[in-house]
């Protein structure tokens, strides 16, 4: 049984710690950060929030789909999810390598394209290396998931 204290910290903390998240995925390619650190970093937040409320919480309040899933080890449907959620990413980063790959180039090799006069930003990088980050970043929440929720099941 979790308290009030924590149910109401995690209400505080969770938006913040995905913000941070996003703001060093979006910087990883230019800073340290990247998908790796925001992936473990969102992680974390899912993490506070099975420990305040509970899977069954996300499964059935904010999902709205609470029931058993066919396969015998796995309890909850989210972590069907989860694991969709690595395919999708492992599929982006190798994606965004062979994509270099098509156009002549060595696997992986970045490019990076400027947009001038965006508002709020002036100029703006667009560079591919975020889309591989993007992959990381799904791979690392995907697996973390699956085994916070499987091993945390047990």
């Amino acid at each position: 049984m979790t308290t009030v204290v924590l149910r109401t910290t995690v209400r505080v903390v969770l938006p913040i710690v995905l913000l941070v998240s996003i703001v060093l995925f979006l910087e990883g390619h230019n800073h340290p950060g990247g998908g790796f650190i925001a992936g473990v970093l969102t992680t974390t937040a899912f993490a506070l929030v099975y420990i305040a409320y509970g899977i069954e919480f996300l499964e059935d309040e904010v999902l709205d789909r609470g029931g058993e899933t066919g396969v015998p080890h796995i309890r909850h449907r989210i972590i069907e999810d989860y694991r969709a959620f690595f395919a999708l990413g492992l599929a982006i980063a190798a994606g965004s390598g062979l994509v270099a790959v098509a156009a002549g180039y060595p696997f992986l090799t970045q490019a990076v394209a400027f947009v001038h006069g965006v508002p709020l930003y002036d100029d703006l990088e667009l560079a591919s290396a975020v889309v591989f980050d993007l992959g990381v970043y799904f791979v690392v929440v995907g697996s973390l998931l699956t085994v916070l929720s499987v091993v945390g099941g047990e």
